[in-house]
């Protein structure tokens, strides 16, 4: 990896950090970043995953006064993101890589739309809230779960999926929702990596740290800026420059 190829990468992991504790979709600028420099998909995910995590945390201590009250919200539903993260994970290491090659072009596809229909997604999530309130329960630990099986085998909008679901199955203030699902990713994205840690230990899988050390500095980085300054960049900026690179993505992994 040249100069240039670490700015690079280093620039997408803070922009990704940033994103991530804002809306959730970083992966959509770090993952191509890599892949467009060579790295092979599952490599470049299994580095990317590891290489988020600390960006994660910083979101979530950004995000520290939000949580004030939410232990027992974040213990049940942190349980339900452990065990997927660490499923999604399994099958990312067990599946053939044909597979990834084939599902994630389909996965972007579903986190691009996701990020286009976000305004739309967040008002009809709000309008829903005020006409009755829920407390989660069983559906709520479902949806979780099965997110955090996506997030740990790939992760792209993890964040817009669980925002959605949370804003719609508790009667919060969506601060205090996005405080949760930082936490939520953060819980999916560190068990994925600590499984991967493992492999790599063993020979079962290829990992490439200094990818995983610029993203993890780059993210971290923008993580607290994005808890701090995020709030400030037009949405649509912020969603169109995701949407791109996310094309280009499906683009270069069908080439």
């Amino acid at each position: 990896m040249n100069i240039l190829d670490a700015a690079a990468v280093f620039a997408a992991g803070v922009a990704a950090g940033g994103i991530n504790t804002i809306v959730g979709s970083g992966s959509l600028l770090t993952f191509p970043t890599l892949v467009a420099l060579g790295y092979p998909p599952v490599v470049a995910n299994v580095s990317n995953n590891l290489g988020l995590v600390p960006g994660n945390a910083s979101g979530v201590y950004g995000y520290r006064h939000e949580l004030k009250g939410q232990r027992e919200r974040l213990l049940r539903l942190g349980a339900a993101s452990l065990v997927g993260g660490l499923a999604g994970a399994l099958l990312l290491l067990t599946l053939p890589a044909e597979a990834f090659k084939i599902i994630v072009p389909g996965l972007i596809g579903i986190a691009v739309v996701l990020v286009i229909v976000q305004p739309r997604l967040q008002k009809w999530t709000l309008a829903r809230r005020e006409e009755h309130s829920s407390h989660g329960g069983a559906w709520l630990w479902l949806g979780v779960l099965g997110a955090g099986m996506y997030g740990g085998y790939f992760g792209a909008a993890q964040g817009v999926i669980l925002i959605a679901m949370l804003a719609i199955a508790l009667d919060d203030d969506l601060q205090s929702l996005n405080a949760t699902k930082n936490v939520l990713a953060t819980v999916v994205n560190a068990t994925a990596a600590l499984l991967f840690v493992l492999m790599w230990a063993v020979g079962a899988t290829d990992v490439s740290w200094w990818a995983v050390l610029l993203i993890a500095l780059g993210s971290s980085l923008g993580g607290l800026l994005g808890a701090k300054l995020g709030r400030r960049i037009p949405p649509a900026v912020l969603r169109g420059v995701i949407v791109a690179v996310g094309v280009l993505a499906i683009v270069n992994l069908l080439a």
